[in-house]
């Protein structure tokens, strides 16, 4: 499992408890755990096409 994946996965984990226990806190952190897998994904992506892009450009 991914970095990003373990992240989100433990997101959804402290969201569920929070929700479960009326942590509010707890359920922000897990909330933001998760937006945080998910900002790290879209640069990844955005990384990975930037690199297919100017190995096209190369050729």
């Amino acid at each position: 499992m991914t970095d990003k994946r373990i992240q989100n996965a433990r997101g959804r984990l402290k969201e569920a408890a929070g929700s479960l226990s009326g942590d509010r806190a707890l359920k922000s952190r897990g909330m933001a755990d998760q937006a945080a897998a998910s900002a790290k994904d879209a640069i990844d992506k955005l990384a990975e096409g930037a690199k297919r892009l100017l190995a096209e450009r190369k050729r």
